[in-house]
């Protein structure tokens, strides 16, 4: 038997990858699956380990190998400590999403696999973010598949962040996350004496299930509404944001020097008689890049030097775990959480002016095709001549403005080489007819007290659109050094839209008389060529709204796919490690390569997943924070008239865009007029069934603001003088 046994584990597929990660090592995963389906019918534990041969100094660590299967629904165990293969029962391991309503779904780990619809009744025993295994049970009314939940293998919500809506006996607590859906009751004791309408921290001591409710004590009394900076003391509990850098973290920080040391040179190449700049955004403190350009014979030569951050933060380290965990910066209005602490996110790694910084320097040659035809990497001292801004660039190259060209005179050269350079990849951008969207950014203002003065558009000017060329050449460049080495890393992914939602386009835009090109398969080309075809039309954003919704989100992986947007087959992120996390992995392989190692990282796959998480996460707690900001911007205006554009469609109404102002408020249908309106998902509309009125994309309203709800950051708006509506072209 012992022969047997010892064959079974050096036949282990990934015996070498189990050697490499440990020094005792266990059988792997997929080794513990082929025997369990080999024994053809669950199996005990005591057999499983005598099968594998689990010796007693193993033991341990084998536990926690099968517990890591069952957290990840890879195998189940029942009550009587036998296993069974999860795939075997028809049970899905994945993520709960909660819904304000009170249903769910269950998001499957296996990405291929269909979302499954939870009822109420089974959502009453989990929260949203719980990773569980539910088993289909059938087809519901909407052609669903609907589920019940066999196992609980994680919580996601230790500590949640809610508003106390009553205090009499016992507090009860309602999650600021309205995708969580119960209500968490706090003994009278455990409630630090919080008053109704306080937010608060909940620590939760009892988990919901079919039969408990859930309970927490409250460890924390964040505030009132009304207190400055609310918003974002929520925002970070609500998304689970690492926010404080733990202590070894900041020690580790604080262990490097204020400046460039001596022997940093032997590794860096010195390019500090180059005229570099920075140029960025007035608010900006940390500084990724810095760029310098120059005439090379008949083509031109660009320098880009990014940050090193990897010399200052290795792997594995403190400081690596605690960046890895935020995954990016995250930025709010007067906020910032970086991914770094300050010693080196606006300190050592910023490439601040008049000092010298450690670089990654990607230099490119660029033929008057506006090619990159050579291109290598190095790290380098550099030593900025001048912190720049996008408006003063813009004001001495495209407006000649004599004063700021006098006092920026010493780098007039790199700026002037700067947009010769911007002129040429500006060839290619449009050869490769890159999508490019009519989109209006905004900016909240705010007056000395703190309060909203202002909501403005962001206008940008081709100073911008210098640096985001440099930045694309670099990051291309980058993914085709990877590529052609072969080494490990992480790409920057933008598939091209999936035959569903391409569907959906092409019959919506069909009714405006529109039709994309490339057939079941079409291009950057096609979809530009649509956008340009829209430009001048009333409808223009209703239908980029439209086009944008066809496509799918960008994500990092290991494998390259390309960049479908940008129109470029191979594309990742070099350009902000101060910021991403990515872009740091893509620094210490491309670093690895030059001493030719290899980068050697743990489960790549799991970080770029991780990365992409982190990216949505801080997306959607930005978005709530600007929602509630607007919201409390807009308390001071109920009843104020305006006129607006329905910026989108629901069953449960319209939603409009408010002039002037940027800010969407909703309709609800109940409030479109006396007649039954019907969402028609193909025209994008709520169709009145008796009078044929139709409220679509597009359509000019006028509305009153009705209501403020701080808690679901929402604004009720009242249709008026409904006689006057501009009628939608694809209502028939």
């Amino acid at each position: 038997m012992a022969k047997k046994t010892r064959k079974i584990r050096n036949s282990d597929p990934f015996l070498n990858r189990e050697k490499e990660n440990y020094q005792n090592p266990i059988p792997s995963r997929e080794l513990i699956l082929e025997v369990m389906n080999d024994y053809g019918v669950p199996i005990p534990k005591k057999e499983l380990i005598k099968k594998l041969e689990i010796t007693k100094d193993e033991y341990p660590f084998f536990e926690k190998r099968i517990g890591a299967m069952v957290r990840q629904g890879q195998i189940l165990i029942n009550r009587k400590d036998v296993l069974c293969i999860s795939k075997k029962l028809n049970l899905i391991p994945g993520k709960i999403m909660g819904h304000p309503d009170g249903f769910g779904f269950l998001i499957p780990e296996d990405s291929s696999l269909q979302d499954v619809f939870l009822s109420p009744k089974e959502m009453s025993k989990v929260f949203h973010s719980d990773e569980v295994m539910v088993q289909v049970t059938g087809i519901d009314k909407k052609g669903r598949q609907e589920g019940i939940i066999i196992e609980i293998l994680s919580r996601g919500n230790s500590i949640i962040v809610g508003r106390v809506i009553q205090n009499h006996g016992v507090t009860i607590v309602r999650a600021e996350d309205k995708r969580i859906s119960h209500d968490i009751l706090v003994p009278y004791h455990p409630d630090m004496n919080a008053q109704p309408g306080q937010v608060v921290e909940v620590e939760m001591t009892t988990q919901p299930d079919f039969r408990t409710k859930p309970m927490g004590q409250i460890t924390k009394i964040i505030g009132n509404y009304s207190d400055s900076g609310i918003e974002i003391e929520i925002a970070l509990r609500k998304h689970h944001l690492p926010h404080e850098f733990s202590k070894d973290a900041i020690k580790e920080s604080e262990s490097f020097k204020n400046e460039i040391l001596v022997s940093d040179y032997k590794d860096h190449t010195d390019l500090t008689k180059l005229d570099f700049v920075t140029i960025d955004g007035e608010t900006a403190k940390d500084f990724d890049d810095a760029v310098f350009a120059e005439k090379a014979e008949s083509n031109m030569r660009l320098f880009v030097a990014i940050a090193d951050v990897s010399s200052y933060v290795s792997s594995n380290s403190q400081l690596d775990k605690e960046a890895l965990s935020r995954g990016n910066s995250v930025y709010f209005p007067r906020r910032v959480i970086p991914m770094l602490p300050e010693k080196l996110s606006n300190g050592l790694c910023s490439l601040n002016p008049q000092v010298n910084r450690l670089t990654m320097v990607c230099e490119m040659v660029i033929d008057d095709e506006g090619l990159v035809s050579e291109f290598k990497f190095y790290p380098a001292i550099i030593f900025s001549k001048a912190r720049m801004t996008y408006t003063i660039t813009h004001k001495i190259l495209y407006e000649n403005d004599d004063d700021l060209t006098k006092k920026y005179s010493h780098v007039l050269t790199n700026l002037k080489n700067l947009k010769q350079i911007y002129a040429l990849l500006s060839k290619q951008r449009e050869k490769r007819s890159a999508i490019e969207f009519d989109s209006v950014e905004t900016a909240i203002n705010f007056n000395q007290d703190g309060k909203i003065d202002s909501i403005q558009p962001v206008h940008r000017n081709e100073a911008h659109k210098i640096i985001e060329e440099c930045m694309l050449a670099a990051n291309v460049s980058a993914a085709k050094f990877l590529l052609k080495e072969n080494s490990p890393a992480i790409y920057r992914n933008h598939e091209s839209p999936k035959e569903e939602k391409l569907e959906l386009l092409k019959n919506y835009i069909a009714e405006f008389g529109l039709k994309l090109g490339g057939g079941q398969k079409p291009s950057a080309k096609d979809y530009s060529a649509l956008l340009q075809s829209i430009r001048t039309r009333p409808e223009s954003q209703m239908l980029q709204t439209m086009i944008l919704r066809s496509m799918q989100q960008a994500v990092y992986e290991t494998k390259n796919k390309g960049h479908f947007g940008l129109a470029y087959d191979t594309y990742t992120h070099f350009t902000s490690p101060i910021r991403r996390y990515p872009d740091l992995i893509v620094h210490r392989a491309i670093k690895d390569k030059l001493k030719r190692k290899e980068l050697r990282v743990k489960d790549l796959d799991g970080i770029a997943k991780q990365c992409s998480t982190t990216e949505r996460r801080a997306d959607e707690a930005s978005r709530d924070v600007e929602d509630w900001l607007k919201c409390y911007f807009m308390k001071d205006r109920l009843g104020e008239v305006f006129s607006g554009t329905i910026s989108s469609v629901t069953g449960f109404g319209v939603f409009v865009s408010l002039d002037e102002i940027y800010i969407e408020g909703l309709i609800h249908v109940t409030d479109l007029g006396n007649d039954y309106y019907v969402f028609n998902k193909s025209k994008h509309a709520l169709i009145g069934e008796k009078s044929g009125k139709s409220f679509g994309m597009g359509d000019r309203v006028k509305i009153k603001v009705a209501k403020i709800d701080m808690e679901l950051s929402r604004i009720d708006l009242i249709l008026i003088d409904s006689n006057k509506l501009t009628k939608n072209k694809n209502a028939k």
